[in-house]
């Protein structure tokens, strides 16, 4: 049990990359869509350009949406309206009225038209609960049939012109007081109308399950195509009941082709492809990336780009198969190369369209768009973080969809009339949508705590406010972290590091001198030490607080972790040799502790590349004589002191490679004091 653990313990990286091209695998496969393509591809109003094609199964004609829009039209319209009707006590609605008017009449007038309106109003009360007074007005025609729902349960079918609505009864108030005098005609009908009360209600929750009952009766389908009959011959144009009938055909395929059994096989062909294309981008990783395949993170984060391109793709593909040239794929590239470089960013592309190439109809086409705006992506996307370049390399895109969009059909068609202008907005749409892929690039660094070129090269412009600020206040210091930048790109690029990381990682180091600049010597103009007036323990936290500041003000400036580790680790937890050796001359009993730096150490073969550099060049500043000998025996000892102290214990960086820095930063160091290297006969 022991030794299984220990062997798993042994390939765990291993047994995780496997996971990853499994589990990514998994989850495209399961993102494709299902359905089997129709082999052919048409067009609404093209002709035929096929063999004569024969129906393969017996199948029913699908009615189009718009069909299926105008039959749903016409059973909302037809279907009768439900409404129910309540009881009005008349009486007491007379009775009310009557005592509403002998208020508002004068006595004299009352008394004399009283039976009068009594008589009336009674005889019109009666007419009108009898026929219905619908107050809710409803937007129907008069012929529209309707069902009222009466007290006892019966149900009567009427025309919604049947009912009473409010402007008929206005005007049958006209009609009903007409023969009485004009001056209190007016107190008449108010005082009623003020009292009549609705006797009609629709009924909204009826009518809507009526309706949708009705709906559910529409027949999705029209007619039968036999089995062998003929659908369309070559050369006849794809319209009307020809279109239809193949669009019926293309959405039922699946259903009348393809068992479980070989519905299993087809999955099983899936698995085995993308499988087989995430292997060889994990192998060319391996091989020609080291660095990249040794860091789960970066892997992580190449085939999360991956799986997201592809299930995108294959969602628009699901949606709609027009639509897919409007997924933004050249994006990949852009992204990869930011991180990384070109030749995996296009490796990476060239992978995920031959996996998209699977499910896209009219792949031939697509394969070779996506291949060749690809190939551009990577030529022309230099220097991403410049506005005005990316624009530029969307622009060639986009005219590379154009182009060769032109060519295919002018292939298949055999001219360029009639060509889909829907294409070239959709070829527009992804251009403007890789525009993205700088906010995109933003979320993933902060998502996988990643640096992208284009972060770096912001960074690496030394008019950025943090850096100006540096120069004015600590312009030695700005100085020393200019030549530490230039040592320190020179190692990075002769011992395979990151040099841009190296670079931007080596100009904001020593930030935190800002805090105190003068108590540094390379900003010591004047010739004032103010050390001189302090002891060496305060002397030493001075110094050693200056990467404690370089953190704060790097984390208020909002710089990426991998920028403050190099200034957390370009000390590690030495000590501060000078001042500690003043101190222990005369206190031999001394806490070293008090004079070293906080760490950690580096811990990265990038940090480590500027602990030697920084080191190294501030040292080469007390030389009196810089000569090659004594740049030599400095860089000897200042390298082997750290290592004799275990600074490079956690770094990735190993003895030949600091043999190979020893010698290139002998070389650099000669080269800024005009030095010719000595070498041996």
């Amino acid at each position: 049990m022991n030794t299984s653990k220990n062997r798993l313990y042994k390939h765990q990286d291993l047994v995780i990359r496997i996971f990853l091209v499994l589990f990514c695998t998994a989850i495209i496969v399961y993102f494709f869509p299902k359905s089997d393509r129709f082999k052919y591809d048409y067009a609404q109003g093209e002709p035929w350009e096929y063999e004569t094609l024969y129906s393969p199964f017996r199948f029913a004609i699908m009615k189009d949406e718009e069909e299926l829009a105008q039959e749903r039209l016409e059973v909302i319209e037809q279907t009768p309206r439900h409404f129910y009707s309540i009881d009005i006590d008349q009486n007491e609605l007379l009775e009310n009225y009557d005592q509403s008017l002998k208020a508002g009449l004068a006595d004299s007038i009352y008394d004399k038209y009283n039976r009068k309106i009594k008589s009336s109003v009674k005889e019109f009360l009666s007419n009108t609960y009898r026929q219905g007074y619908l107050e809710d007005v409803q937007d129907l025609k008069d012929i529209h049939p309707i069902v009222l729902k009466t007290g006892d349960d019966e149900l009567q079918q009427l025309t919604y012109g049947d009912l009473i609505t409010p402007k008929e009864l206005n005007q049958q108030f006209v009609d009903l007081f007409a023969d009485f005098p004009k001056e209190f005609n007016g107190v008449l009908t108010r005082r009623l109308k003020a009292l009549i009360e609705p006797n009609i209600f629709y009924d909204q929750p009826i009518t809507d399950l009526n309706i949708e009952s009705e709906l559910e009766k529409i027949l999705p389908t029209r007619g039968l195509i036999a089995q062998n009959a003929r659908i369309i011959a070559q050369g006849e144009i794809v319209e009307g009941d020809k279109l239809q009938i193949l669009n019926t055909l293309n959405s039922t395929y699946e259903s009348q082709t393809w068992s479980d059994s070989q519905y299993n096989w087809k999955l099983l062909g899936y698995v085995i492809l993308v499988g087989m294309a995430l292997t060889m981008l994990m192998l060319f990783i391996k091989k020609y990336r080291t660095e990249v395949y040794l860091s789960n993170k970066k892997l992580l984060f190449i085939y999360f780009n991956i799986c997201l391109f592809a299930i995108l793709t294959a969602a628009v593909v699901k949606l709609d198969a027009v639509f897919v040239y409007i997924v933004p794929v050249c994006m990949l590239p852009l992204i990869v190369k930011a991180f990384f470089d070109a030749r995996l960013g296009l490796f990476s592309h060239v992978i995920i369209i031959f996996i998209l190439s699977f499910v896209i109809p009219s792949s031939a086409e697509y394969l070779f768009l996506q291949i060749m705006a690809g190939i551009v992506t990577i030529l022309s996307g230099k220097e991403i973080y410049k506005r005005a370049n990316l624009f530029v390399t969307v622009g060639k895109i986009v005219l590379v969809y154009f182009i060769s969009y032109f060519a295919f059909y002018a292939v298949y068609q055999g001219g360029i009339t009639g060509w889909e202008w829907d294409r070239l907005l959709y070829f527009t749409l992804c251009g403007l949508a890789m525009l993205f892929v700088w906010p995109l690039i933003y979320v993933f660094e902060k998502i996988f705590n990643l640096v992208s070129d284009v972060s770096l090269l912001e960074l690496s412009d030394t008019n950025s406010k943090l850096l100006k600020e540096l120069s004015n206040k600590a312009p030695g210091t700005f100085h020393h972290s200019l030549n530490v930048a230039n040592i320190a790109e020179t190692i990075a690029n002769e011992v395979g590091a990151n040099a841009m990381l190296v670079r931007v990682g080596a100009l904001y180091h020593d930030v935190g001198k800002m805090a105190n600049p003068t108590y540094f010597t390379e900003n010591q103009g004047n010739g004032i030490n103010p050390h001189d007036d302090l002891d060496p323990e305060e002397s030493a936290q001075i110094i050693i607080d200056h990467v404690i500041h370089g953190v704060e003000i790097a984390k208020k400036y909002n710089l990426p972790d991998r920028i403050i580790d190099f200034i957390r680790t370009h000390h590690g937890d030495s000590l501060v040799y000078y001042f500690y050796k003043r101190e222990l001359d005369e206190n031999p009993e001394l806490d070293e502790s008090l004079f070293r730096y906080p760490g950690p150490r580096p811990y990265s073969l990038e940090t480590a590349i500027l602990m030697i550099s920084d080191s190294v060049e501030a040292a080469s500043k007390s030389l009196k004589s810089p000569s090659s000998v004594a740049i030599d025996k400095l860089v000897e000892n200042i390298i082997t002191t750290q290592m004799n102290n275990g600074q490079f214990l956690n770094a990735d960086i190993t003895l030949k490679q600091i043999e190979a820095v020893k010698t290139i930063i002998k070389k650099k160091l000669a080269s800024m004091y005009h030095l010719r290297i000595e070498y041996p006969e």
